[in-house]
């Protein structure tokens, strides 16, 4: 594993070797995000009867979200003069420093992980956290009241989500007497994906994930209908552009979290499968998850924001408690774990 190839290297090479394997990963995680857009944008159009991108880049539009790239780049950064300045430039790198960083606790592989916590789970949902202090950080600091609104509503939608989302999580925690994924991982291996023992606990988790994503039906944040642009009225160009970043890496991140927590992380449905590598498995869950939430964009309406509120305090949070309640019940039942 990475950790094993760091702990056998002295001092400075140690981390000379950390910084060139980051390095990879968020260049590596950078041409997801560049491709993942594109497959986003085609798979909207084919469910909303539509082409998508097909010219850039030959037939399929290949290099659709690269020319958009380079748009990005060069277009002019703009800093409204009534702005807090260093607030402004800072808050973009805030926002998406959390979700690459959650990234490392993540097993890819049984082979392919940065850092084995003990408490990679709470490692996840502490560092995750972080990423609403950017949001607040733009909206307060753009000096525009559209900003401001968004950011409000962002914070609390974020903390509001945030609560259902680690109690869902709680009842696989009391299955396994774990917070680390590897054990979270080879519990299933024994017993079965955590799918099928907390069905409730997943349909949950994914739904209070996709409204920490921002994500349709949960995007107030930065509804363009009714906020302008919400938190990030204010910003163009490359920093602009970290805002979208971090959505979608965050994205890649709930996707590997539930494959991992739910659908047995890189283990093969059936053991007979076994001889297909563990890195295949994971993407295709992975990719499954991704396809799933860009179905919910291509479906379902946005929610108004005393819906969203309700639906997180009066439906989910109910749920996610009666669900740890019948975990431990069965967990004492049943005596199988």
């Amino acid at each position: 594993m990475i950790q094993d190839l760091l702990h056998s290297s002295p001092g400075i090479l140690n981390f000379g070797i950390f910084f060139v394997l980051a390095l990879l990963l968020l260049f590596v995680i950078l041409g997801f995000v560049t491709y993942a857009i594109l497959a986003e944008r085609k798979v909207l159009g084919f469910m909303q009867g539509r082409i998508g991108p097909n010219q850039l880049g030959g037939r399929w539009g290949l290099l659709q979200t690269v020319a958009d790239v380079l748009k990005l780049l060069v277009k002019e950064d703009l800093i409204p003069k009534a702005a807090d300045r260093p607030l402004f430039i800072i808050a973009p790198v805030i926002a998406f420093a959390p979700s690459f960083i959650v990234m490392a606790t993540i097993p890819l592989t049984d082979k392919l992980q940065f850092a084995d916590l003990n408490v990679g789970l709470l490692y996840y949902i502490a560092i995750s956290g972080i990423s609403v202090i950017g949001t607040l950080m733009a909206a307060w600091a753009s000096n525009n009241k559209y900003s401001l609104l968004g950011g409000m509503r962002a914070a609390a939608q974020m903390v509001s989500y945030e609560i259902p989302l680690v109690m869902s999580g709680l009842g696989i925690v009391l299955l396994t007497g774990s917070l680390n994924l590897n054990e979270i991982v080879a519990q299933q291996q024994e017993s079965g994906w955590f799918i099928l023992w907390q069905p409730i606990a997943f349909v949950v988790f994914f739904i209070s994930a996709t409204a920490e994503l921002y994500r349709v039906p949960f995007d107030l944040a930065e509804a363009e209908n009714e906020l302008v642009a919400g938190f990030h009225t204010e910003y163009s160009g490359f920093r602009w552009a970290m805002f979208m970043l971090s959505e979608y890496v965050y994205m890649f991140a709930m996707a590997s979290l539930i494959s991992v927590l739910f659908l047995g992380g890189w283990l093969p449905p059936f053991e007979f499968l076994g001889f297909i590598p563990g890195a295949v498995w994971f993407a295709l869950k992975f990719s499954l998850v991704i396809y799933i939430l860009i179905w919910f964009r291509a479906t379902f309406p946005r929610m108004r924001a005393d819906q969203l509120m309700e639906f997180a305090w009066k439906v989910l949070l109910p749920v996610a408690l009666a669900n740890i309640f019948l975990t431990a019940l069965l967990k004492e039942l049943l005596n199988i774990f």
